[in-house]
């Protein structure tokens, strides 16, 4: 017998689909988004350890991993994943993974993947990309070299914001780079809490990457997904690829539309023509497409206050990924516990708006926000 918090047959049809989803080895279902960025990242680092944190990822990711983890003795360090120019001067001995979004929320930034992963390979280090805003139906990380993917299942993958529900995924070249390195002793050396276990050891039939992760950290701290959300999660699994194509040809034409509007300072969607990082998604992602998550910024934090108060057909809501749309303002809900300054750094304007558009008419939708905007 076990703890079902280790192990549960309808947890474990969830973690293989979406391992089978992201191209990887193993998976791991957490309780949620945010329990998947810490185990995976806790799982590389310990105290006196660094990371490498890019400053345009989702603000709960940036209190966690830049203040919460600093109880923990693991300092960040913030870089700049769009043009990761100064990346490899932060990396030293104590460097432990590389964090960032592939396509950030809310600043709707591509990460250069290309030569985060160069840089990291070279040292030896962990990748940790977030590919949740991107789902594993438009792009997986793991085909471009990246070492981990985690999701907040919270969002497209539910596709109703009713269940909680993160993961982790390993690739399957992760456990050569965690063998014998001298940057993962944890992984090479006897685990004094498992009667002396070896991680590296176990290589040839296991994930140890997601194998340590279950075996302490589920064990210890019990970040676990609940069977039941597994469950509603692994029916949101079975339309993510017709949602997802819907949610990205609905937010194509708005952000076209909001382009051409007098009030509207500036678009970020990767999907238009006119956008610097639409050849990315050409190249990258599948059929083009960009997701169902945009922004777009009017004059200040009033302006976006009142557009969002002013809509009918839009939830104001804090998730993204739902078949509703949903409208919000970063700056005083997803982001509000960041300063001024913290806001300007990760590139959040105090009059951005974000969108994640749904499945309604988009006819109706531009409509709404066009009274909106008055």
């Amino acid at each position: 017998q076990i703890y079902t918090r280790l192990t549960n047959p309808t947890v474990d049809v969830f973690e293989s689909r979406m391992a089978t989803l992201e191209g990887g080895a193993a998976g791991i279902g957490t309780s949620s988004g945010q329990a998947a960025i810490f185990s995976a990242v806790i799982n590389l680092a310990m105290s006196g350890d660094n990371i490498l944190v890019a400053k345009q990822i989702y603000g709960g990711a940036t209190t966690l991993l830049t203040h919460t983890l600093k109880g923990f003795g693991i300092k960040a360090k913030v870089f700049d994943s769009e043009n990761p120019a100064n990346l490899e001067k932060l990396i030293d001995e104590k460097t432990k993974a590389i964090f960032f979004e592939t396509l950030s929320n809310p600043q709707i930034s591509l990460s250069d993947i290309d030569t985060i992963v160069q840089v990291a390979d070279k040292h030896g280090i962990v990748t940790i990309a977030d590919n949740t805003v991107a789902t594993p139906v438009l792009y997986n990380p793991i085909k471009d070299g990246v070492d981990v993917v985690v999701h907040s299942a919270s969002k497209f993958i539910s596709g109703q914001g009713l269940s909680l529900g993160g993961v982790v995924v390993a690739s399957k070249e992760l456990n050569s780079k965690l063998k014998a390195s001298p940057r993962y002793p944890h992984f090479n050396e006897p685990d004094e809490s498992y009667h002396g276990l070896v991680y590296a050891d176990l290589v040839d039939n296991f994930d140890i990457y997601t194998l340590r992760i279950r075996l302490a950290i589920l064990r210890d701290i019990g970040v676990s997904m609940s069977p039941f959300n597994a469950f509603q999660l692994i029916q949101g699994l079975e339309t993510l690829s017709v949602r997802v194509e819907r949610h990205s040809q609905n937010a194509l034409k708005i952000a076209k539309f909001l382009q051409t509007h007098p009030k509207v300072k500036k678009v970020s969607y990767p999907g238009l023509e006119s956008s610097a990082q639409n050849q990315v998604i050409k190249e990258k992602f599948r059929n083009a497409q960009a997701s169902g998550l945009l922004n777009f910024i009017v004059e200040d934090f009033n302006t976006a206050k009142n557009v969002i108060d002013s809509t009918k057909i839009f939830s104001v809501v804090a998730n993204i990924g739902d078949t509703k749309s949903i409208i919000t303002h970063p700056a005083s809900t997803t982001h509000s516990q960041l300063s001024k300054d913290e806001l300007e750094k990760a590139g959040v304007h105090e009059g951005l708006i974000r969108l994640s558009v749904g499945l309604e008419n988009v006819d109706d939708l531009i409509a709404d926000l066009e009274q909106a905007l008055g």
